[in-house]
């Protein structure tokens, strides 16, 4: 199984965002988690697609989007637009499955995500139409929380679906991924790891991001 690791810039400098984006493609990252928050459906605020845009210009990494937001299907069009490669919305907005179709239509690949206290059921329906699942591993709207083990039976149900039906399906876990936890999702069957304390703390991002990849605490 190709393992992939997505940084997520929730944990890096916001002074210098460009410089960090780059550090981290420097590094050997797969992709760059950009967690945008709107303060409704998550307890805190991080960017628009305006940075986004701008982020653009500085990576070639691609840019895996997570829309931790409230109504997805009104600004879907605009990160797509600002270049956003992949883009996630949560199966617990209400317009998820409109936001997943405007995604389809534009020709970006989509994602579903479900919160910890969220059943992974609710993705289900949609296995068909997503080239990625992410579980969330801590409850979303800050960084720097712990790994929740309760919820690897989710990524190995998960696994089991994809493998069932023959589905080409990443699966990605976000939330208190290390070294000692990026081990545990991997057996269960997580294909793209975000790590963001992780990697932007770590005194060698480069050798945090190969040893997260191997699999191996």
């Amino acid at each position: 199984m190709n393992i992939q690791i997505a940084p997520s810039i929730l944990s890096a400098d916001f002074a210098c965002l460009g410089q960090e984006a780059r550090r981290m493609e420097l590094a050997g990252a797969d992709l760059l988690h950009i967690d945008v928050m709107d303060g409704h459906f998550v307890p805190n605020i991080t960017i628009g697609a305006p940075v986004v845009y701008c982020l653009r210009k500085v990576t070639k990494l691609p840019f895996d989007v997570h829309l931790m937001i409230s109504e997805p299907d009104r600004y879907v069009d605009a990160f797509v637009d600002a270049g956003a490669n992949m883009v996630t919305v949560h199966a617990e907005c209400p317009s998820a499955d409109k936001a997943l179709k405007q995604l389809r239509h534009r020709g970006v690949k989509c994602a579903l995500s479900v919160k910890p206290g969220t059943p992974v059921d609710a993705v289900y329906p949609y296995l068909d139409k997503l080239d990625m699942v992410l579980v969330m591993t801590v409850e979303p709207g800050f960084g720097g929380q712990s790994f929740m083990t309760d919820m690897l039976p989710k990524i190995r149900t998960l696994r089991q679906w994809a493998d069932q039906f023959g589905l080409p399906l990443d699966i990605q876990v976000d939330g208190g991924v290390d070294v000692n936890t990026a081990p545990l999702a991997i057996a269960a069957g997580a294909n793209i790891l975000v790590a963001g304390t992780a990697v932007f703390y770590s005194d060698d991002p480069k050798a945090t991001i190969r040893k997260l990849r191997s699999g191996r605490a």
